[in-house]
């Protein structure tokens, strides 16, 4: 569970980053990645639930 949540730091990171770099640059293709890692964010709280769920029963 310990690496889930280090992915889940690692893509809130990214995602932080590229929205930043697109709100106040205007950047494309940092929008992109935004979303990206917004998407795989959405996959690692999923999964993030599932364990978390497991480890309090």
């Amino acid at each position: 569970m310990k690496e889930l949540i280090d992915q889940i730091k690692v893509e809130i990171e990214n995602f932080t980053v590229n929205a930043d770099a697109q709100l106040n640059k205007g950047n494309k293709a940092a929008g992109t990645r935004a979303r990206k890692a917004a998407l795989n964010l959405s996959k690692l709280m999923k999964d993030f639930r599932k364990a978390s769920v497991e480890a309090s029963k």
